[in-house]
């Protein structure tokens, strides 16, 4: 759309910012039957490959909107990873391990296709209005809601718009956040980077590999992406001439060391980039959210800046949802920022870890690396388990929305496995579960006074092979009643969002849920891929 329309100016929520966070907070939120307006200043997607992975959890929540299937079409999948040396010799192999989340652990991606789904994604939502060439000025909130002044940078027309919460999803450099004077802390490295994003004209030997070159001399990432793409990125070191290193002359010279011929390759663009370790002083300033590379900005090195941005939209939206329909308190909006900081916290100390590993300048601790990492290696499954142990960390909310006292699986997002429903269809999880609180029983039900009042609804994991039945899911993978046992956790209380917020034992009653809590009735999200 290009300008604001109607007389009604009135939203749910404004999204700032139409990136991989702002779409993906408005395709929840259109689902969820929120009215949104969504604003951003550019009129077209960004053409730039910035981020090139995903992950199996990212899916997941991508699959809570039904774009999942449509999204991994275009998508490479189960890619080797590979850590070498200045003569290209492995002295690390490891292949992504799944975590249980129903998708491939690892996703390569090709960012302007994947946001054109995403966007329309959106578009199947009515209630959801977009504005492209669109830029929030200024923030003015009061006790009901947010007025923006929004200006159409096509036109120059200003309006004014209400919303009772904000998204602020406006990248690093987030004027809303600049508004709010909250500060963004941390350091950006010295290293610069040359990005360089091709079309694969003529393949190569091992092209559809991800490889790590850890050359003290000059490190490289070597990447595939998909639809026919693929990406390398070289620091810039000292005395080299930064603006030469972007032209294709400078570029066929850098790959060339890898054997990429002129005639394998078209270069689409060469863009210089700083790594960047940042948080927000907050994550929430009275109404207005900071999500994605406003609140955070990590390294590249393991993939999950990007990611880190679509988690926050998961776990901020189920929320402004619940409170805008009265079922639970504001203040539960407060554990956003206590869910989601510590863990970007988390990974970006992994992705700077990961990134010394690959960058290290010495030769001598370059030696000790790669012998010692190769003698490992031949241990069998080693690449893997340091890779999965190592490499994203798990999601566990040690604080936030969970009831107390906590248990072995509080704050832990169950698995996802491949379940037969009550109706004897074989589905994912999450399609039963239908983001809603649920209460999930094993064996058999203990009632539930505090959960059964207010209308929470249940359903009973039966073993693999069971007669489907209403109230049941069948453990077709044999998945969830072993997890459920490991976690010694008979009865679960989960939120929409498939975290555990309670549980409890065989016989025992679960902690009640959290205050002033009242199920509100809500649309059924779209699936349909």
């Amino acid at each position: 759309m290009s300008g604001v329309s109607g007389e009604d100016n009135d939203y749910d929520v404004a999204v700032i910012g139409y990136g991989p966070t702002g779409v993906t907070a408005a395709n929840l939120l259109g689902a969820m039957g929120l009215r949104v307006v969504v604003l951003e200043r550019d009129a077209e997607i960004y053409t730039r490959a910035r981020a090139i992975s995903t992950d199996e959890e990212v899916m997941r929540i991508w699959q809570r909107v039904g774009l999942a299937e449509r999204l991994e079409r275009d998508m490479l999948t189960e890619r080797p990873l590979d850590f070498v040396d200045a003569r290209g010799r492995p002295f690390l192999c490891a292949h992504p391990t799944p975590r249980g989340h129903g998708h491939p652990p690892q996703l390569f991606i090709y960012q302007p296709a994947l946001e054109r789904v995403l966007r329309d994604g959106v578009a199947r939502h009515p209630n959801v209005e977009v504005l492209l060439r669109h830029e929030c000025l200024r923030l003015r909130q009061d006790s009901d809601g947010v007025e923006l002044t929004v200006v159409g940078t096509a036109d120059d027309s200003v309006h004014r718009l209400r919303a009772s919460y904000v998204i602020a999803a406006d990248g690093g450099s987030s004027l809303i956040r600049s508004q709010l004077n909250v500060g963004y802390e941390g350091r950006t490295y010295e290293d610069r980077w040359v990005v360089i994003d091709t079309e694969m004209i003529k393949p190569w030997p091992d092209h559809d590999r991800l490889r790590f070159h850890c050359d003290p001399a000059r490190p490289a990432v070597d990447c595939p992406t998909p639809l026919g793409h693929h990406r390398w990125e070289f620091p810039i070191l000292p005395g080299d001439d930064e603006t030469y290193l972007t032209t294709d002359e400078a570029v066929y010279a850098l790959v060339a060391r890898y054997g990429i011929s002129r005639d394998s390759i078209r270069i689409l663009r060469a863009t210089v980039y700083s790594h960047h370790v940042r948080f927000a002083a907050r994550f929430r300033v009275g109404r207005v959210f900071l999500a994605g590379d406003a609140a955070h900005a990590m390294p590249p090195w393991i993939g999950q800046g990007m990611a880190a941005g679509v988690r926050d939209a998961a776990n901020l939206c189920w929320k402004l949802d619940a409170v805008l329909r009265g079922e639970l308190p504001e203040t539960v909006l407060n554990s956003y920022e206590a869910e989601r900081k510590p863990h970007v916290r988390e990974v970006t100390e992994r992705a700077v870890f990961v990134g010394r590993i690959i960058t290290e300048r010495r030769r001598p601790v370059a030696a000790v690396r790669n012998s010692g990492l190769r003698v490992l290696n031949r241990v069998p499954g080693f690449g893997d388990w340091l890779q999965d142990s190592n490499w994203i960390p798990v999601a566990r909310y040690a604080t936030g929305l969970q009831a107390r006292p906590r248990t072995k699986a509080s704050g832990r997002q169950i698995p996802q496995p491949w379940v037969t429903g009550p109706d004897g269809v074989r589905v994912r999880l999450d399609d039963v579960l239908g983001n809603r609180w649920l209460l999930l029983h094993s064996g058999s039900v203990t009632p539930q006074p505090a959960w059964d009042r207010p209308g929470v609804s249940s359903l009973t994991v039966t073993p693999a092979g069971s007669r489907p039945a209403e109230g049941t899911l069948v453990d077709s993978d044999g998945v969830l009643l072993p997890w459920l046992a490991r976690h010694r956790a008979a009865t679960l209380a989960l939120r929409p969002d498939a975290y555990v917020y309670a549980a409890a034992p065989a016989g025992a009653q679960l902690p009640p849920p959290p205050g002033d809590f009242t199920p509100a009735a809500r649309p059924t999200a779209t699936t349909t891929q």
